[in-house]
């Protein structure tokens, strides 16, 4: 990952470092690292966020589907 440096501003190039390293999921990353994870608590944490998108992405099409029929 690369970051250009504009005249000598090191702030502003280390903010759009961080910027794109939490957009890429490298923090999350390190934090779920930091400590062993069993395969069987991987599984349940994986399991669980598929369900969070799931019900999240559902709840997006009733909001949608609602609206039209509400209108009508």
């Amino acid at each position: 990952m690369q970051v250009v440096v504009r005249d000598n501003n090191v702030d502003q190039a280390l903010r759009a470092l961080k910027k794109k390293l939490q957009r890429e999921g490298v923090y999350r990353e390190m934090k779920l690292r930091r400590f062993f994870e069993k395969p069987s608590e991987k599984k349940a944490r994986d399991q669980a966020a598929a369900v969070r998108r799931a019900r999240k992405l559902e709840r997006k099409r009733l909001e949608r589907d609602g609206a039209f029929q509400n209108r009508r």
